[in-house]
């Protein structure tokens, strides 16, 4: 096919039809796939992303002169089925120009509305259209966007526009722009141009084309621009070669009470409802209702104003969800009654949202099972994990009058935290590990580093659809918007309820609902959420005709296992771990550490036997049918041991012994490097005993529980292991001991002995431990071997630390998404050469990279069986695995 820079999309069909979006962009994708629907819209071309025209560096930032060419002609196709000339002093046409990434961006690169007006065609609109407002309007919006993007314009005049904007809201005109008269207009269209002479050093373009090829340059540049590159990081947007740029006709709702312009959902993108939503302003253009300028109305309503345009709507919004299969966000202008589909794109939604789609949309076999379970984003599923408010906590809050405003619930979840006024206190405040409240009167495309660091955003104006809330909803923010209860001082960082004496200062705690759209002073109690219903029916899908990885809980108490029973029955989890020597037996584990010879700590772990014993009666009643892997001790014997004089003399006063033995015990037991030291599998070779103790009251949990007719599957993970020896000597211990409980019990067990390959070395011979962890004796109902557990959590501290960001080393922090290249080839190295040395060696991680999708999709990638985390990420890492085993082929 040849190649082509810019496509044409008119009524009668278009250039771009059947192409990528990594080619044309989202937005001119869309714009495609509706030409060839037969919608209304505006005609437009689509022009490259500059990457492609290879004319970053050649061009000095400019279009090529024989790209210039395709554009003018893409111009003449407009003018012609528009019936308007581009430039023309009598009858002109005008357009926007935006951007286009492949991936949508919501307001992070620059956009130009009304280009083409200068002082004569202002005129010329004027009489053309015979209404002198929307003309001056118009020009008014063009020269005060031209300022804010156009190179070459200083920082100072991007915000002193804006300044003298908001300035002459209060002047003879009223608060809007749709009020004021059209001399109050031209008068501040001239005190812009004066602005735009003064800071850029020429007058404002005369010339339409001028405006086009400065616009085109701007949108390309924006790609790189602050608040963009931030976006990116934050929503780990890769790969992407620029944004396009799409140049569209003019329509104008802001022609009158017959004109206006919205944005609409076809479902609800907070809740997933299926139902039509969205909001629009009469006489207003589209920045209106995105900007939260003013407070828009519900789409519903639009049907009591407009009904003709309002089913219409309805008609189109019904094709475009069949036709891309997915809810869409559509952006609309109706001009003198007549509607005009601006764009349409996927919509952004919540996980909530997500899941309540994907299943219902299943259900009226829109979609496919399979489908669904692609669609989420698995980064997403810990938005259903969101706090929210304690019942009781909130009704003590309504009753003590704390309520005090309401909003819209823009996104959801529970937010507490202290009130600042500006991004950059909300960053910082982050910095200083304190929970932070961002209030702002209306969000901007460069708070967006503030909102991603704030646990909450407020608002007081501005709809569902503002920036606020559809930045708010893409990060997982809990956020109110456009609550007009409150008056909002940024510059004094305050804000007060008018009628009240209320009046919250920076620092003082606010608690946010983003579920009911509340405001309370402040710090109410959040719980986590229950889960239940189409999150439960999604989760049944995932992994389900795919050989994804298991993902696996990582926990290390039963009361911690209690609090994520609910998540572990609905996501179908495995106990991974449960450690020994845990809080509540302090006396006999100091005890034991503090013993001088084998017969005093074999007296203090007898001791300590019964209260292990019970607390994995406990684990493995509640993991009935479920494997429970029981990592052996692993730190070092001065962790269980104070380092404060003060606790260190409270320990000898509580044990009888002179403080001095104390601190003797833990000076003796320091050590400059323990990761390698003296812990792990290394003190169970010195002190056998302890070893010994573990495994007979995990033995001995196993037989009492089996009685009660508990299944149970012990699983023996021996830490820190770097030589083969070193597991066959622990290996040895376990077997005598668990052979001496069975056959005193009579009690027939299942069980496996493992490790945790977690140092290098042990990577690079995992083939010879392999040979050590053999298959059981005992009788298998289930086919499987006893296994090696990799922890790159731990592997990683080979690499330096490295800072993660703009300009610094890394593109990923490796503590927290796992370093493929790097660590990445130790844990293949260990899957490799540990099934060389059995073939059916079971293999996983543990750590919270067990729970990051991009490490879950390398782990299957490589082969491993399972992956293991915390609960909170269990759901995430399922998601990632079953979309995983769907993408990859397994190894």
């Amino acid at each position: 096919m040849e190649k082509k820079h810019v496509y044409s999309f008119g009524q009668d069909g278009a250039a771009g039809a059947g192409l990528s979006k990594e080619l044309l962009g989202g937005k001119g994708r869309g714009l495609a796939e509706m030409t060839s629907l037969g919608l209304c819209r505006p005609p437009r071309f689509h022009h490259q992303h500059r990457s492609v025209l290879n004319s970053d560096d050649e061009q000095g930032g400019k279009v090529p002169a024989d790209v210039r060419e395709l554009v003018l002609e893409a111009i003449e196709k407009i003018e012609n089925e528009m019936g308007a000339e581009f430039g023309d002093s009598e009858n002109p046409l005008l357009v926007s120009v935006r951007s286009g990434a492949a991936v949508s961006m919501p307001g992070m690169m620059d956009t130009v509305l009304n280009l083409g007006l200068t002082d004569v065609s202002v005129e010329g609109l004027s009489k053309k259209t015979d209404n002198p407002r929307m003309a001056w309007d118009a020009y008014r919006r063009l020269i005060q966007m031209f300022g804010d993007v156009a190179p070459g314009i200083e920082e100072g005049l991007r915000q002193m526009v804006p300044a003298r904007r908001i300035k002459g809201k209060g002047g003879r005109g009223g608060r809007h722009g749709r009020s004021r008269p059209c001399y109050d207009l031209e008068a501040i269209v001239a005190e812009y141009k004066k602005v735009i002479e003064r800071e850029h050093g020429s007058p404002f373009p005369q010339s339409a084309e001028d405006q086009l090829w400065a616009a085109i340059d701007a949108v390309f540049g924006s790609w790189n621009n602050k608040r963009a590159i931030e976006y990116r990081k934050l929503n780990d947007i890769r790969g992407l070669r620029g944004t396009a740029v799409n140049v569209q006709a003019m329509v104008y709702g802001n022609y009158g009470d017959t004109s206006g312009t919205g944005v609409c959902f076809t479902r609800n993108p907070s809740t997933g409802e299926n139902k039509f939503y969205g909001e629009y302003l009469i006489n207003a253009q589209g920045e209106d209702v995105v900007a939260g300028i003013r407070t828009p109305k519900p789409i519903s309503t639009l049907h009591d104003v407009l009904p003709e345009v309002y089913d219409q709507l309805v008609e189109y919004k019904n094709m475009l969800e069949s036709h891309f299969r997915d809810m869409q966000d559509i952006e609309f202008t109706i001009q003198e009654g007549k509607l005009f589909i601006l764009q349409t794109r996927t919509g952004k939604r919540t996980a909530f949202a997500a899941i309540r789609i994907a299943v219902e949309m299943v259900e009226e076999e829109m979609i496919n099972e399979r489908e669904a379970v692609e669609r989420i984003d698995p980064n997403d599923i810990t938005q259903l994990l969101l706090p929210q408010f304690d019942s009781e906590s909130r009704k003590k809050a309504l009753d003590e009058g704390r309520i005090i405003a309401k909003g819209l619930p823009a996104s959801p979840g529970a937010a507490v935290g202290k009130a600042v006024f500006d991004a950059n206190d909300a960053v910082a405040a982050a910095e200083r590990g304190e929970d932070a409240i961002l209030i702002r009167v209306e969000t901007s495309p460069v708070d967006v580093m503030g909102m991603a660091k704030s646990k909450g955003i407020l608002t007081s104006r501005g709809g569902m659809t503002s920036h606020a809330a559809v930045v708010a909803r893409g990060m997982g923010r809990c956020c109110v918007s456009g609550s007009k209860d409150i008056s909002i001082n940024e510059d004094e960082k305050f804000f007060t309820v008018p009628g009240t004496d209320i009046k919250v200062c920076e620092g003082e705690k606010v608690s946010l609902d983003g579920f009911r759209g509340e405001v309370m002073l402040g710090e109410v109690t959040t719980v986590d959420p229950e889960i239940s219903g189409q999150f439960e029916t999604f989760m049944s899908w995932v992994g389900r005709d795919s050989p994804a990885p298991r993902a696996r809980q990582c926990r290390d108490t039963d009361g911690r296992q209690k609090g994520a029973r609910t998540r572990r029955r609905r996501h179908r989890t495995r106990s991974h771990r449960a450690h020994v020597l845990q809080r509540g037996q302090d006396p006999q584990r100091s005890q034991m550490i503090l013993a001088n010879t084998e017969e005093e700590r074999r007296a203090a772990l007898d001791e300590l036997l019964p209260h292990q014993q019970k607390d994995f009666e406990s684990i493995f009643r509640l993991m009935n049918e479920k494997p429970v892997t029981i990592r052996t001790l692993d730190p070092p014997l001065h962790e269980f041991l104070p380092n404060d004089d003060d606790d260190q003399r409270e320990l000898a006063k509580a044990l009888g012994v002179d403080v001095s033995a104390v601190k003797d015990k833990v000076n003796s037991l320091h050590e400059t490097n323990p990761m390698l030291g003296h812990r792990g599998c290394r003190l169970g070779i010195t002190y056998p005993e302890i070893t010994e103790m573990q495994v007979r009251a995990i033995f001995q949990a196993a037989v009492a529980v089996k009685k009660e007719g508990i299944v149970v599957y012990p699983e023996i993970m021996i830490p820190l292991v770097g030589t083969k020896a070193e597991l066959a000597d622990q290996e040895k211990v376990v077997r005598r001991v668990a052979k001496e409980v069975i056959d005193a019990s009579g009690i027939e067990l299942e069980y496996l002995v493992g490790t945790m390959i977690e140092i290098p070395r042990a990577a690079l011979t995992a083939e010879e431990i392999a040979e050590v962890a053999r298959v059981p004796s005992l009788r298998h109902k289930r086919p499987h071997s006893d296994g090696v557990r990799l922890q790159p959590g731990r592997l990683r501290r080979v690499q330096q630390r490295c800072t993660v960001g703009s300009g610094r080393l890394l593109s990923y922090d490796p503590f927290q998404v796992l370093d493929q290249t790097g660590v990445g080839q130790l844990v293949e190295a260990g899957v490799t050469q540990g099934r060389a040395g059995r073939a059916n060696l079971k293999c996983g991680i543990c750590g919270e990279h067990g729970g990051e999708p991009q490490s879950v999709k390398f782990c299957h990638r490589v082969g491993l069986d399972y992956v293991s985390c915390s609960p909170f990420r269990v759901p995430v890492a399922r998601v990632a695995a079953a979309q995983a085993a769907v993408e990859t082929p397994r190894k």
